[in-house]
């Protein structure tokens, strides 16, 4: 039984930030009105369409909506349109992003797959960060004083653009779960910056910089690399989730077979990138560690009579090293990166002969087997690695391992 997953202190504030500050700026901008509406309905056709276009999440991806993101922050960096200076403020900017969500939602919401509340409310306070970074100095004059029109405008936007991407990181890492520490957490956004994020933080900017010159023109030619970027991006994600896909079929073949049990190489896979992101693997290497745990038992298929519950831990070291190196060339022959056959290969090794990845490979099926042969509870199958780290098993990944499971409660790998 899985048990309920409540928000985090950290989480909660973030979320009534986001809230307290759009109702503020809807209030405002509606006590008020609207000012240059001609653009504030521009820009809002812009991230409503982009939120419209949303994919779903692309593993390693934190932008599922990169025209909406753009668009929100090309209007919290416009200071001039056709040459004019423009006169909308932070809180104006908020209503916009605010109002083009709500919109735009409406269809997501009704099929299910609309944003969730972390998300919606990361972008509203990223983009209220960019405003008020560049709003006010922009209306007081002190931007064109102190940088000017050219190169170092630039600068400044880009350092603008930087900081942006760094609040965003943040606010991402703080509602990714609590599952782990920050730390790591922060990690994993910083990388996952090298995705599709430099584009709409480029696209943005010159977006901004674009309608400056020649008006709201600018807004439809500008959007044309962004939205080939994304359909490029949406290709590469289908072929990932191919391969993905193909892997995981080729892992199940052990079990279809009756060698392993049901569910042994999915439980090992989530519970070993667990392991590999608590001892900070970078995202490449998490992709190769998942697809060799996936992977790990498919030497079995060369057994005349199957293992026990496909548990090898409890073998000759010698057949365990024979059926890893079968494993290993079997993997080898399906066109899969080597680097995955290669851990394959060496999990069965003694631990300071293997690289990471194979060393937590072996430490994660030692701690499912022994769960599944009769050895009660998680705290008597760690218990059983503990006496291993002598020789079999590395001391700091079992430690990890015990971190994951503490923080996921003392259960077997994948059940509740």
């Amino acid at each position: 039984m899985t048990r309920p997953v409540h928000p985090s202190p950290a989480v909660l504030a973030i979320r009534g930030a986001a809230l307290v500050l759009a109702v503020v700026a809807l209030a405002h901008t509606l006590w008020n009105g609207v000012v240059e509406p001609g653009h504030a309905l521009a820009f809002g056709i812009l991230v409503t369409v982009g939120e419209l276009a949303r994919w779903g999440a692309l593993p390693g991806e934190r932008e599922p909506a990169p025209l909406g993101a753009a668009g929100a922050l090309a209007y919290a960096l416009l200071g001039r349109s056709g040459g004019q200076d423009t006169a909308h403020g932070v809180l104006q900017v908020v209503t916009v992003v605010v109002a083009a969500q709500l919109l735009a939602s409406v269809p997501h919401v009704a099929r299910g797959s609309g944003p969730g509340a972390d998300q919606a409310a990361r972008r509203v306070l990223a983009v209220a960060f960019a405003a008020l970074c560049f709003q006010p100095l922009h209306h007081s004059g002190r931007s064109e004083r102190w940088f000017g029109e050219g190169p170092y405008f630039a600068l400044f936007l880009l350092v603008l653009l930087v900081l942006t991407a760094l609040c965003d990181v943040v606010l991402a890492a703080a509602t990714a779960g609590t599952s782990r520490r920050f730390g790591p957490r922060l990690r994993d956004e910083l990388r996952a910056l090298s995705g599709i994020g430099p584009a709409v933080g480029a696209t943005g900017a010159v977006m901004a910089l674009g309608v400056a010159v020649v008006g709201l023109w600018a807004l439809p030619v500008l959007c044309v690399p962004l939205l080939l970027t994304q359909v490029s991006f949406r290709r590469y994600a289908a072929v990932r989730t191919t391969y993905r896909q193909t892997i995981a079929s080729l892992a199940r073949s052990t079990e279809i077979a009756g060698y392993t049990p049901h569910g042994h190489a999915r439980r090992v896979a989530d519970l070993a990138t667990a392991v590999g992101r608590e001892l900070g693997l970078p995202g490449p290497e998490l992709t190769v560690l998942e697809y060799a745990a996936l992977m790990h038992d498919i030497g079995q298929l060369s057994l005349v009579d199957p293992v026990a519950d496909g548990a090898t831990t409890a073998l000759p070291a010698a057949e365990q090293r024979r059926i890893a190196l079968l494993g290993g060339a079997v993997v080898r022959l399906t066109g899969v990166d080597p680097a995955v056959a290669a851990v394959v290969e060496q999990q069965a090794d003694p631990y300071r002969d293997q690289p990471t990845s194979a060393r937590i490979v072996r430490a994660v099926n030692a701690y499912d087997d022994l769960c599944g042969e009769g050895v009660k509870g998680s705290l008597r199958a760690l218990e059983q690695l503990r006496l291993g780290t002598g020789h079999d098993y590395q001391p700091q990944v079992v430690e990890a391992l015990a971190r994951v499971l503490a923080r996921g409660g003392l259960t077997r790998a994948g059940t509740g």
